[in-house]
């Protein structure tokens, strides 16, 4: 079974709100994952990386998760690449594990929401 995102329609101020919200979880973790891999670094620069997943995940929110992944991967390296201006292995690393983190907040929040959903009252 594949999973499929049905987004409704939205406000422009919903579609800021949600870009926003993306480019803040994905700046921090970028930043968590260069500072992990490259050492000491400007937390500017993982917000400037942060944009570029943010946009393919709002632009592709109808589109088959595995293609936002991959389009999402691909960004994330052109970003991490420009940012950082480092070399392409070292791209892949921080890309990997930019990934990564990101997975884990992502499921953190996602389990702490739903264990908070079955509350009392």
């Amino acid at each position: 079974m594949v999973a499929t995102v049905e987004p409704v329609a939205g406000t422009p101020l919903q579609y800021l709100a949600t870009f926003v919200g993306g480019w803040l979880l994905f700046g921090f973790t970028a930043h968590a994952a260069a500072t992990y891999i490259l050492g000491e670094v400007p937390w500017k620069r993982g917000f400037l990386v942060g944009v570029a997943p943010a946009v393919v995940t709002l632009v592709l929110v109808r589109f088959n998760p595995l293609l936002i992944v991959a389009v999402g991967l691909a960004a994330d390296a052109a970003a991490v690449r420009a940012v950082y201006r480092i070399r392409y292995r070292t791209t892949a690393f921080v890309v990997v594990m930019h990934y990564t983190v990101s997975l884990a907040v992502v499921l953190l929040v996602a389990n702490l929401l739903a264990v908070l959903s079955t509350a009392p009252g």
